[in-house]
């Protein structure tokens, strides 16, 4: 019978592993006020189709203090959970997000493999000059929350409203971990022969 340390550290690296012939990865955040003064929150929700090589972005805020100007996702910060960086995804704001408003629902798609996609800084810096680089980048910062969902008002250009996006684990993984945290439970109580 395997011993019960030799099998934690394989059940906690198999539950964040995507299971095989998935085809999304999904993320999400609260949004909450990003300086002193700001009085925004809101949540985000961005989900990768690696098929499709789509970013679907989808976001819901109320009571900025300011109107919304810009918003886009920021990538790669020095720590994860912390710190500013420069914008990543969509060199002006995201497609089809609402101007001039302190709140709103927004739905809209990127295509993650047109280098248009990117601002330029992000694209050479940390993707080196190809989109296949700077997607590879943008994912890699998600799954280590070193990237911000961020929406910028009139109050605070500088963003009001932000949160450090953190991967949802698939349904089937979450299954699978409980599985496997039941199985310890029944190992941990035999007694011992």
């Amino acid at each position: 019978m395997p011993r019960l340390n030799s099998l934690v550290p394989f059940l906690l690296a198999s539950s964040f592993a995507l299971p095989v012939g998935a085809t999304t990865i999904t993320y999400s955040t609260p949004l909450d006020p990003e300086v002193a003064g700001a009085t925004g929150t809101g949540t985000a929700t961005v989900t990768f189709d690696d098929t499709t090589n789509l970013l679907q972005i989808e976001a819901s805020f109320s009571g900025l203090s300011g109107t919304t100007t810009v918003a886009h996702i920021h990538c790669c910060t020095a720590s994860p959970g912390t710190g500013t960086i420069g914008v990543a995804v969509t060199p002006v704001t995201l497609p089809g997000f609402p101007a001039g408003v302190t709140s709103a629902t927004y739905a809209g798609t990127v295509s993650m493999l047109d280098p248009a996609s990117y601002t330029a800084t992000f694209l050479n810096d940390f993707g080196g000059g190809t989109a296949a680089g700077a997607l590879a980048a943008l994912l890699a910062g998600m799954d280590t929350g070193s990237a911000y969902f961020n929406v910028h008002s009139t109050t605070f250009p500088g963003g009001e409203i932000r949160g450090f996006v953190s991967r949802i684990p698939e349904p089937g993984t979450l299954l699978l971990l409980g599985a496997g945290l039941l199985g310890l439970g029944l190992v941990r109580r035999r007694p011992a022969a």
